[in-house]
C-alpha cells in the first residue's frame, strides 16, 4: 500500500498532466503572466460553472475577503457577525480594516454558524453578516438572508473550503456557495477541492455596480491606468495559476464526487464506533468535503491522533484554539466559556485523511486502525 498522505497533490496533477502541462506552456510561449487572457477565460469559465452574474479574481482568498468588505464602504467601528471556529483569515481582515468582529456561536452538529443566535449579536452598529461554509457544507443561507433583509445588513459569504456546494431553498431554487449573499469569497490554495499549484482566489458578485468596485480595488483602485478611484491592493491571479485552474475545473465534479464517495466509506465504516460523532448533512445543502471531520466525545482525541499517526495515517485538527481566545485577539475581551461549541470542537475533532487519491485499501486500513483503537 503506498503512504497514506492528508492530501495527495501529486496523484491528482498526474491524472491531468497532458492538460495542466499544455496550459501551462501555453502561458509561458505568450509571456503574458500578469493578467493575461487566461485570467478572463477562468473567470468566465467559473461564472458559468458557479451561476455567478460576475466573477473577479484575486491572489488569495484573504484577499477575497478583505475586498469584499472594503467594496462595501464600511466605516471604522461598523461590526460583522461571524464565527470563532474558522480559519484566522475570516476575522484577520476584519480586524485589518478597522472593523469590529461580533462573534456567534456554531452549531455542534454542523460546525457552520448558529444561526439562533444571529438576532441578538445585531446592534445599530452591526453592517455585515459573514458565515463561514466550513469543511465544504454551506451554512443556513435562506435563513441568514430572511435575517439581513429584515435589518438591512450585508451578507458576505466565506465560501473558501466550499466551492461547488450547492443550496436548495424552500423554493426549490438550488444556488452554489458563494453566489447568494452580496459577495461570496473563495479560495483556490492547493488543498482545496479546485487548487491551483501556489495562491489563489476569487469573489462572487451579483451586482454589477460592486462588481466594477472590487475589480478596480484589486487593482490599486484603478478606474483606467494612472487613474485611482479607490484605496485597494495589489491583488491578482497570476496567468499561471489561472491556467492550471482552467485546466482543472472540468474535472471538479469528479473531484467532488470522489470526496463524496469516500466520505460515504468512512460513514459506513465509523457508524457504530462508540464515542465518535460522524460529520452530519443537512437536508438543505449538499457537502463537497474538503475535510471530513470527525468530533470524540470521550475526550481521548490526541491519544488517538498519535496512536494513529503511529500507525502510518496522518491526521489534521483545524482548529485547536477558537479564535477569540487567541493572543492576538483577546483585545476583544471574550473569555473562556463565552462560546462553548466552539471551545469544545477544539477539543475533540479531528480531521482524518480526504482527498480525490484516496484508495479503497487506503481507506480500509484507515478505518481499521481508527476502530481497533476506539473498541
Amino acid at each position: 500500500m503506498e503512504q497514506i498522505k492528508m492530501v495527495d497533490l501529486h496523484g491528482q496533477y498526474l491524472k491531468i498532466k497532458p492538460e495542466v502541462d499544455t496550459a501551462m506552456q501555453r502561458v509561458l510561449d505568450h509571456c503574458d503572466f500578469v493578467n493575461g487572457s487566461t485570467v478572463a477565460d477562468f473567470a468566465n469559465a467559473l461564472a458559468t460553472y458557479t451561476g455567478a452574474q460576475k466573477v473577479l479574481t484575486c491572489a488569495n482568498g484573504t484577499d477575497a475577503l478583505k475586498l469584499a468588505l472594503m467594496a462595501l464602504d464600511l466605516n471604522p467601528g461598523d461590526e460583522v457577525i461571524t464565527v470563532p471556529f474558522t480559519f484566522v483569515s475570516t476575522v484577520e481582515v476584519i480586524v485589518s480594516l478597522g472593523l469590529q468582529p461580533v462573534f456567534v456561536d456554531v452549531h455542534p452538529d454542523t460546525f457552520n454558524m448558529d444561526v439562533s443566535q444571529i438576532k441578538t449579536a445585531i446592534t445599530e452598529r452591526t453592517r455585515v453578516i459573514l458565515p463561514v461554509h466550513l469543511f465544504g457544507q454551506c451554512a443556513d443561507m435562506e435563513t441568514i438572508l430572511s435575517i439581513a433583509r429584515e435589518h438591512h445588513l450585508y451578507v458576505v459569504e466565506d465560501a473558501c473550503q466550499a466551492l461547488g456546494t450547492e443550496v436548495t431553498f424552500s423554493d426549490g431554487s438550488v444556488h452554489q456557495a458563494g453566489t447568494m449573499g452580496d459577495v461570496g469569497c473563495t479560495s483556490f490554495f492547493p488543498t482545496k477541492n479546485l487548487g491551483c499549484f501556489g495562491d489563489g482566489g476569487a469573489l462572487f458578485a451579483n451586482n454589477n455596480t460592486l462588481a466594477s468596485r472590487i475589480f478596480s480595488m484589486a487593482n490599486h483602485g484603478m478606474s483606467q491606468k494612472y487613474h485611482y478611484d479607490y484605496i485597494g491592493l495589489n491583488s491578482r491571479l497570476d496567468t499561471l495559476q489561472a491556467a492550471v485552474l482552467l485546466a482543472k475545473l472540468p474535472h471538479l465534479n469528479e473531484y467532488i464526487a470522489t470526496r463524496q464517495a469516500a466520505a460515504k466509506y468512512y460513514d459506513r465504516a465509523l457508524n457504530d464506533c462508540p464515542d465518535v460523532f460522524l460529520p452530519v448533512e443537512v437536508p438543505f445543502s449538499t457537502h463537497t468535503y474538503h475535510q471530513y471531520t470527525i468530533r470524540l466525545a470521550s475526550g481521548n482525541r490526541d491519544v488517538l491522533r498519535e496512536a494513529l499517526a503511529a500507525a502510518g495515517v496522518p491526521t489534521m485538527i483545524y482548529y485547536p484554539q477558537a479564535l477569540h481566545l487567541q493572543k492576538a485577539y483577546r483585545y476583544l475581551s471574550y473569555t473562556v466559556g463565552t462560546f462553548p461549541i466552539a471551545e469544545n470542537l477544539c477539543q475533540t475533532v479531528l480531521s482524518l485523511p480526504m482527498h480525490t487519491e484516496l484508495t479503497m485499501e487506503q481507506l480500509q486500513y484507515i478505518t481499521y486502525q481508527l476502530r481497533s483503537f476506539l473498541q
